[in-house]
């Protein structure tokens, strides 16, 4: 769900992984339409970056 959140509204994506300034700034990026198709790449990009930081948490919380 997160994945087509990142591809249609770049902006919204970085508010649900606790990352507002970015989604502020992608909003700006987003608003021009040349702007849209880097703004939802790197908005998939921070998804894959925050599900990989969440899947290092779970292995550690686990080690311990």
């Amino acid at each position: 769900m997160r994945l087509i959140l990142a591809i249609f509204l770049p902006w919204l994506q970085f508010f649900t992984i606790g990352r507002p300034l970015a989604g502020i700034f992608c909003l700006i990026l987003q608003l021009t339409l040349i702007g849209w198709i880097p703004a939802a790449i790197w908005s998939v990009y921070a998804l894959s970056q925050y599900k990989t930081d969440k899947k290092i948490e779970k292995a550690l919380a686990g080690v311990k």
